[in-house]
């Protein structure tokens, strides 16, 4: 059966559902409450650094399979670029001590018994005890299951969970943090090969699947946002969009991908998370000859993940409320100085951007977590998608884009 689905918020988790159904054959109508799709995980000309920049840096692992299969379905799986081995190159800045580390492919873990490819000052006993992370109850934190302390922990597991959480990983949810661990150092090698969008976001990870959406014959109205859901007998029957209103038929479907906060304002007895974390990404315009690796891990300073790419370095730092308010020209000039110390690159402080995601994520505590909501509601034919919902990640781009493929997964099961 042919279904018309509106899908409502064209963020990756939007866009995830709507390319999964139009490729079923269902009619997609896509509104966007923004000028452009994409949401967090998108690209924009900065003047700054005159320069296309992401709004943050989302890295990708080659485990990520729903990821990898919405960049299959549109067309960009090439653009999603990497080592083509495991390989996290490490830099502590308090100690100037260098490390990579290199996980085997298969799920044995042969690399934490050699001393070359695992932590610094690690001993292969050390990693077994983070098992307990696997088997880790949702209501309880981190610290309940792992001591978070010593090489292994400052060295590994605080800046993957850091990065992974977007909290200060003690108090994190020790369900989500044994998701990740599952789904990462459990996986092997063959699960944690680090990808990049090289060429941007947007060009990778949205525009073509907006290209997509339009040749199945979808339509896409951005400027578009939803003010109100109107319920009755159960189902959603009209949507009105300021001075449009959208009557649906009785066999339409409505998928919300849009933030908590928006789908609780607009289904009132919706639960949700309530709490947020945010994002500090910055960007430096930048020539360099260095071999810098695809992705450096920083210890011991306020640097935490550098990324190169054409004519620019890119630094996040996640759990970032505190440098919410602080100037930015301090800011920028403490990071540059670290990257320096980092990679290398020499010379004055060039152009330079800071962008401040201020609700990031959810903030992903055992009580956070637990108000996450599942992909079905109270309303027949509303379902929900976004990282938000009850994904068994955290908000990551997999979880994101998982999110879509269940939404869509439950209006393909109604055939």
């Amino acid at each position: 059966m042919q279904r018309t689905v509106h899908v409502i918020g064209a963020g990756v988790s939007g866009l995830a559902a709507s390319v999964r159904l139009a490729n079923a054959g269902h009619r997609i109508h896509l509104h966007e409450a923004t000028p452009q799709a994409g949401g967090r995980c998108r690209s924009y000309y900065d003047q700054a650094t005159d320069l296309v920049i992401d709004n943050g840096n989302h890295l990708l692992l080659s485990g990520n399979r729903h990821a990898l299969a919405y960049a299959r379905a549109i067309g960009t799986e090439a653009g999603l670029q990497g080592p083509s081995k495991a390989e996290f190159a490490f830099v502590d800045l308090a100690t100037q001590k260098r490390w990579t580390l290199r996980i085997n492919r298969g799920p044995i873990p042969f690399w934490i018994f050699r001393g070359s490819q695992r932590v610094p000052d690690t001993r292969p006993s050390d990693y077994l005890k983070l098992m307990p992370l696997l088997r880790a109850k949702r209501g309880e934190r981190v610290d309940q299951y792992i001591a978070c302390k010593g090489p292994l922990y400052q060295r590994l597991v605080q800046p993957l969970m850091l990065a992974a959480l977007n909290i200060d990983p003690p108090i994190g949810s020790a369900g989500l943090a044994g998701a990740i661990v599952r789904e990462t150092l459990l996986a092997g090698g063959g699960a944690c090969r680090p990808l990049i969008a090289r060429d941007g976001l947007s060009a990778v990870l949205v525009e073509p699947a907006i290209d997509l959406l339009k040749r199945k014959g979808a339509t896409v109205s951005f400027d578009h946002e939803l003010h109100k859901i109107t319920v009755a007998g159960g189902r959603v029957s009209t949507l009105t969009f300021g001075s449009d209103t959208i009557s649906l038929g009785g066999d339409d479907i409505v998928i919300m991908a849009v933030p908590a906060r928006q789908a609780a304002t607009l289904v009132p007895e919706l639960k949700t998370p309530t709490q947020f974390v945010s994002i500090l990404n910055a960007h430096f315009r930048v020539e360099t000859s260095l071999a810098i690796p695809p992705i450096l891990g920083v210890v011991g300073g306020l640097v935490e993940w550098i990324f190169p790419f054409p004519h620019r370095l890119s630094v996040t730092i996640s759990a970032a409320d505190r440098l919410m308010n602080a100037p930015r020209d301090d800011l920028a000039r403490k990071i540059w100085q670290e990257i320096c110390a980092a990679t290398g690159v020499q010379g004055e402080l060039p152009p330079w951007q800071i962008v401040r995601e201020r609700r990031a994520t959810f903030a992903a505590t055992p009580e956070q977590d637990a108000l996450r909501p599942g992909t079905e509601t109270s309303v027949k034919n509303l379902l929900l998608a976004g990282d938000w919902t009850d994904t068994g990640l955290p908000s990551t781009i997999e979880g994101s884009i998982r999110s879509g493929d269940k939404a869509a997964d439950h209006v393909l099961k109604l055939g």
